[in-house]
C-alpha cells in the first residue's frame, strides 16, 4: 500500500508548489481533482487535452518529483434533474476520461449522481424510506430510467477510453451511498463500476467499514483515509441525519475528523489489515476535512498516524508453511 493525499487540499497553491510540499511530506501518490466539486485548479482538462506541450508539462511535474497520481477526481452529479448542471458535470467526467487515457491512468473517483422524482424535476431526490409508496415508486423509476441507463452508456465509454476502474464514492445524498446500492449498480453495468472507499460517510450511517470491505473486496478499487467523530450527545437527540451546517461543529450530531481523532489506532489497523484480506494494496488518500485543524497539522497528523499502520510491503508467502 501507498500513502498520498488528495490535492485540492492545496488548492490555494499553484500545482508545482503544492507537488513539491507532497515530496516534503514523504508522500507517494497524488489524487487530482480534474472539476466539478472538486474544482480544476491543478488540472484543467480541456486545456491539457487541446495543448500537447501542456499535457507533458503537467505529467513531467509529477513524475520528477517520483509521485503518482493515483486517481482523477471529478465528483459531480451526472444525474441531476437540471439539464445545464448535468450535462456540465458530464462534460467534465468524459473529459476526464480521455485526459486519464492520455496519461496512462487506469481509475477515475466520482459520484453515482441523484436524480429527481421524474423528467420535470428541478432538484435532485434522494429517497431514504420506502412509505408512503411514493418514494419506493420515484426510486424505482430513478434507477430504471436514468441511473441504469446512464453508467451502462458510461460503463461503455470508459472501456473504450482503457479507462477500467469508475471509483464511484458512497455518499449519502446520491442513489449509491453504501454497499448495498454500489453493488446492485455494478451488478446491472458490470465491473468497471467499484468503490472509492471512504470510511467517513459509512461511519455516521452506522456502518461498519470492517464489515464493508469484507462485503466488497475485489469491488474496492480506491479509498479515501478519513474520519468521522461523531457526537454521542447530539446523536442520542438528533440521530445521525443531520442538516446543520458542518462549521456548526459542537451541535452536529457527527463531523469529519483527521484520521485516528474519529477512531481509534486500532480500528485503522483493523481497517488496513482487511483491505489486504480483500485484496486492495493500493492508495490510501488522504482526504483532510477537518474543521478543528489547520491543513499543515491536519495533514501533518494524518500522515504521522498512518504511516505507522500502514503496509507498505507486498504480501509475502508464509514462510513457516
Amino acid at each position: 500500500m501507498k500513502l498520498g493525499v488528495f490535492l485540492v487540499l492545496f488548492g490555494g497553491k499553484r500545482f508545482e508548489e503544492a507537488l513539491d510540499i507532497v515530496k516534503e511530506l514523504g508522500l507517494e501518490t497524488v489524487e487530482i481533482g480534474t472539476g466539478n466539486y472538486p474544482g480544476n485548479t491543478h488540472c484543467n482538462p480541456d486545456e491539457l487535452l487541446a495543448d500537447e506541450s501542456k499535457l507533458k508539462s503537467f505529467s513531467k511535474a509529477v513524475e520528477k518529483r517520483g509521485l503518482e497520481i493515483s486517481a482523477l477526481s471529478c465528483h459531480g452529479n451526472p444525474l441531476h434533474p437540471d439539464k445545464k448542471i448535468a450535462e456540465a458535470h458530464r462534460h467534465v467526467q468524459r473529459q476526464t476520461i480521455l485526459l486519464a487515457e492520455k496519461l496512462g491512468i487506469k481509475r477515475i473517483i466520482g459520484f453515482s449522481g441523484c436524480p429527481g422524482d421524474s423528467e420535470n424535476a428541478k432538484a435532485p431526490n434522494w429517497v431514504t424510506c420506502p412509505w408512503p409508496e411514493d418514494f419506493s415508486k420515484t426510486l424505482a423509476w430513478q434507477w430504471e430510467n436514468c441511473v441504469i441507463p446512464y453508467w451502462k452508456e458510461e460503463v461503455e465509454f470508459a472501456k473504450k477510453h482503457n479507462v477500467t476502474q469508475i471509483c464511484l464514492e458512497m455518499h449519502p445524498g446520491f442513489v449509491v451511498y453504501n454497499p448495498e446500492t454500489l453493488l446492485k449498480l455494478r451488478h446491472a453495468v458490470g465491473e468497471v463500476i467499484g468503490a472509492n472507499f471512504d470510511p467517513s460517510h459509512l461511519f455516521w450511517q452506522g456502518i461498519d467499514p470492517i464489515a464493508a470491505v469484507r462485503k466488497l473486496t475485489d469491488a474496492i478499487y480506491h479509498v479515501h483515509a478519513k474520519d468521522t467523530k461523531i457526537d454521542s450527545i447530539n446523536c442520542s437527540i438528533n440521530g445521525v441525519l443531520d442538516t446543520k451546517t458542518y462549521l456548526d461543529e459542537i451541535n452536529r450530531s457527527w463531523i469529519f475528523r483527521t484520521v485516528g481523532y474519529g477512531h481509534n489506532e486500532e480500528f485503522w489497523r483493523n481497517f488496513v489489515s482487511n483491505l489486504r484480506l480483500a485484496g486492495y494494496d493500493g492508495t490510501l488518500s488522504i482526504e483532510h476535512e477537518d474543521s478543528l485543524m489547520s491543513i499543515d497539522e491536519g495533514l501533518k497528523k494524518a500522515i504521522s498516524f498512518l504511516k505507522n499502520i500502514l503496509i507498505s510491503e507486498p504480501k509475502p508467502k508464509a514462510w513457516w508453511t
